[in-house]
């Protein structure tokens, strides 16, 4: 009897297309657009099946002009905040699908826990789920981290898919058991934020000032890894990849070009770590920092 040959390792991985210009070589306008349709192209013929937008600035029009026809991709959509009001949510979740040039969506994630732990919480949920019975987006859920306790609200809402963050330098989504438990309710996990705003990839001299702190942890890190011949990505990626009960791990990318590093480090050998020894110490401070710079970022480009 012959056994199964192993899924590829593509099967889980999911793309952001990053759209900032820090992130893509300086082209003219159609340029732009004709390197988009070539990293989608790439992505489709690797056999990528899920995209995940978000709903700022012009990304999902510039996806709704590239998509390689026909499209095989499953593609997420984030709500705005709740701050903004319900009818504005879902308002703005139907315009993302028209941006996007598509008649349905694949999945709706709350883009922030808090908005559902809240008064609103509940009306918000019921929204999400009238554009599921519609046959607007096929499945719901929302995106976490480890203090939103994900796990007692799959428990309140009952989400087909929930988004965390985990990486190599934060792995508390698995060391906490929220994948686990969200495992044991048939909740379908994502994670994102796997190469952790490029920390992995950046000496010391480069880190930006609100993170200097974390230098020496860093260093050891990537000395570690020298030490036993392993690339970052490589590394990061077979660490979430590999862990169980997750359904599709998120790379941000921005070019063809980084596309197929992804994919080849994707699949590489696994490489035989001790992973436990690679997370920062503190890694919920390295998180505050991160989102407090993300933050100020959108503040300042709105």
């Amino acid at each position: 009897m012959k056994s199964s040959p192993s899924p590829s390792p593509v099967s889980k991985l999911a793309l952001a297309v990053v759209h900032e210009p820090e992130r893509a070589l300086p082209a003219p306008a159609g340029a732009r657009e004709e390197a988009l349709r070539f990293l989608l192209q790439t992505a489709a013929d690797a056999g990528v099946t899920v995209i995940a937008t978000r709903p700022d600035g012009d990304g999902e029009r510039q996806l709704g002009q590239a998509w390689p026809f026909p499209s095989p991709f499953q593609v997420t959509v984030r709500t705005v905040s709740l701050s903004e009001g319900v009818d504005r949510v879902e308002a703005r979740a139907r315009r993302s699908l028209e941006r996007l040039g598509l008649p349905r969506g694949d999945t709706l994630l709350v883009s922030q826990a808090t908005d559902l732990a809240g008064v609103d919480g509940r009306a918000l949920w019921d929204r999400l789920n009238a554009l599921k019975d519609r046959g607007l987006f096929r499945r719901i859920g929302f995106c976490a981290t480890v203090e939103d306790g994900p796990a007692l609200l799959a428990r309140r809402f009952q989400p087909d898919v929930v988004q965390m963050r985990a990486n190599l330098l934060d792995q508390r989504a698995h060391s906490s058991g929220a994948l686990s438990e969200l495992a044991a309710l048939n909740v379908d996990v994502h994670l994102s934020s796997v190469f952790a705003r490029g920390l992995l990839f950046m000496s010391g001299e480069s880190l930006p000032s609100h993170l200097a702190e974390h230098a020496p942890a860093l260093s050891r890190i990537r000395r570690h890894l020298a030490e036993a011949r392993v690339d970052p990505m490589q590394a990061t990626l077979a660490y979430t990849l590999g862990l169980p009960g997750v359904s599709a791990v998120v790379a941000s990318v921005a070019s063809a070009a980084e596309l197929r590093a992804i994919l080849a480090a994707a699949h590489a050998p696994r490489p035989d770590l001790d992973w436990e020894a690679l997370a920062l110490a503190q890694p919920a401070a390295l998180a505050q920092s991160l989102g407090a710079a993300a933050r100020s970022a959108i503040s300042n480009a709105a």
